[in-house]
């Protein structure tokens, strides 16, 4: 209840001052991670507490589902918006997501192995998966300001959206294959085919079909536009539900089927979509406040290792892909290192992390691969947060000296 009520106010004293905040470096997860760092220094909030007094069960339960619904909502929300011509458009996005999400994974299980040496081989690729996901919400002055080319904000935007769904089959075989590794379970292979099978095909069974009812419904005038949009919602959590029942992967479930409703949808996808990312953006800021709390408790046991890997993870792991992935579009060295750097870490690799725990909390290194987690999405929850409104005016102001020199802007 405490949580819940501090949740509220943080929000609403946000939610007066939010056009304030948009002229400061201050972004409403930055906001809401310091409220859940400040209540967990002080005791307001401790999940530890609780479960040592025997409540611990039930609340983790409610962190989990508060969490695996804000990333259904989402990866459900951004796989529906995705429209097709933008893709064909702009190959930006396509060459981060083909190219650039693998290498990050490649690179940042290479990075792991080299700095953090109590990991094994397997649980070095979870870090690496769980990180590669880029969260556009901490870089809101990118992706909305219309100083930046528009397909850098599109290519940032739709990458944002759609890298965690593409990041999840990774972390899937990951896990099985670290579990099997250590003993923990066999059949690693049939486990992760289940997960990324049953979740692709059952995404795409209820998404498409959900969607060709809703659409048919409303022309026949039997649904108003409110349930319409509600329904879209439920629609994600079906399938989420429906392939965790299963054996398959409810998140994978969840994007698949957001594709699958978007483009049976087409047009409209965007007039019933509102509200569903706006549920997925409260729930959000709520795991940002929670993760605060958890962050609070467990930073203690950071190492030298750690933060080496989290800067690492932030500039190098990301960057250098990046910079691989756009070779032969055209782009200036200022813009790649522009967009190789707003590839902020945030409530997917957050979530990510806590499904790690969730599916094998007997891996041998799972508190380190949750305190990496913490200590990279702290950082860039700052640096990003910091950086994003200042870079985009100095990025501005570039572009417009080279335009008035008559030069062409590449990016």
């Amino acid at each position: 209840m405490v949580t819940l009520g501090l949740i509220a106010a943080v929000l609403f004293g946000f939610a007066l001052l939010s056009r304030r905040a948009e002229s400061t470096f201050l972004s409403a997860p930055m906001v809401f991670v310091a409220a859940g760092l400040l209540a967990g220094w002080t005791g307001a909030l401790d999940f530890g507490a609780a479960a040592h007094e025997g409540a611990g069960a039930a609340g983790r339960e409610a962190v989990f589902l508060v969490a695996e619904l804000a990333l259904v909502l989402l990866l459900f929300a951004d796989a529906a918006m995705l429209d097709p011509r933008t893709l064909r458009a702009n190959p930006l996005p396509l060459r981060l997501l083909l190219v650039g999400l693998p290498l990050s994974i490649g690179l940042g299980t290479v990075v792991a192995l080299v700095v953090l040496t109590d990991l094994a081989t397997w649980e070095c690729a979870i870090v690496a998966a769980v990180l590669a996901p880029t969260d556009a919400a901490l870089g809101k002055a990118v992706v909305t300001s219309p100083a930046v080319p528009r397909r850098l904000r599109e290519g940032l935007a739709v990458e944002g959206g759609l890298n965690d769904g593409g990041s999840v089959p990774f972390l899937m075989l990951f896990i099985a294959l670290a579990a099997a590794e250590e003993g923990i379970e066999g059949g690693w292979l049939g486990f992760a085919l289940e997960q990324i099978g049953y979740g692709t095909l059952i995404g795409a069974g209820v998404g498409g079909a959900g969607a060709l009812a809703l659409r048919h419904a409303a022309a026949l005038g039997w649904t108003l536009p409110e349930f319409a949009a509600l329904a879209l919602g439920a629609l994600s959590i079906l399938a989420w539900f429906a392939a965790d029942e299963a054996g398959g992967n409810g998140f994978i479930a969840a994007f698949v089927a957001g594709g699958a409703a978007g483009a049976v949808l087409g047009s409209r996808r965007e007039e019933l979509l509102g509200f569903t990312e706006q549920q997925g953006d409260l729930l959000s800021l709520a795991v940002f406040l929670i993760f605060g709390v958890f962050a609070a408790e467990a930073l203690g046991g950071a190492t030298w290792e750690i933060v080496v890997y989290a800067a690492l993870s932030l500039t190098l792991v990301r960057m250098l892909p990046v910079a691989i992935a756009v070779v032969g579009l055209g782009l200036r060295p200022s813009t790649v290192a522009f967009v190789g750097w707003f590839g902020p870490r945030g409530l997917a690799s957050i979530i990510l992390a806590l499904v790690v725990v969730e599916e094998e909390p007997s891996l041998r290194g799972i508190d380190e691969i949750f305190l990496v987690t913490t200590v990279t999405v702290l950082m860039s929850v700052v640096a990003h947060g910091v950086t994003a409104a200042p870079l985009t005016r100095r990025f501005a102001g570039v572009a417009e000296v080279r335009s008035g020199r008559g030069e062409a802007h590449a990016g």
